[in-house]
């Protein structure tokens, strides 16, 4: 890993990880003492679940941590606003298509598709950070190269 990311993105993923490790891990804890409680733990569903939770729960908590520690911090603050960063919004169109959208560059945590808020890490990010208006991007996606131009910086 080593994503990019805001102070407010590591800020969330540091108050989840808090919460995984202290109110969740107890709540997990909790389910697996009363399931244990009912009996044979070879057939008991409320105790394999429970273990289930802890396993998943231990899962998201190494990510959190592996995403904290790998994160690159992004500035917001000494962007320059005159090209593309981090969300930043621009009014873009498809070459090839002819068509217009309006697009934000977001984190991976703020990823958006559905309302055009694009990752800086995926392949039209890369191709727009840092761009000024009137830049014309080629844009390697899987299968396909397609042209962008930056009509304006919202």
């Amino acid at each position: 890993m080593n994503n990019k990311l805001t102070k407010e993105n590591i800020r969330k993923l540091k108050e989840e990880l808090d919460y995984r490790l202290t109110v969740k891990r107890a709540e997990i804890a909790r389910e697996k003492l009363e399931a244990a409680a009912h009996g044979d733990r070879s057939e008991n569903a409320e105790y394999k679940e429970a273990c289930a939770n802890y396993r998943e729960n231990d899962n998201r908590i190494q990510y959190l941590m592996t995403m904290i520690s790998t994160a690159t911090l992004i500035e917001e603050e000494t962007i320059d606003k005159s090209k593309l960063g981090i969300n930043s919004k621009a009014k873009i169109k498809f070459i090839e298509d002819d068509e217009e959208a309006i697009v934000t560059l977001v984190t991976t945590m703020d990823l958006a598709p559905e309302n055009m808020c694009i990752s800086i890490e995926s392949d039209l990010g890369k191709a727009l950070i840092e761009k000024r208006v009137h830049d014309v991007v080629e844009v390697n996606a899987p299968g396909e190269k397609y042209t962008v131009e930056i009509l304006e910086i919202l």
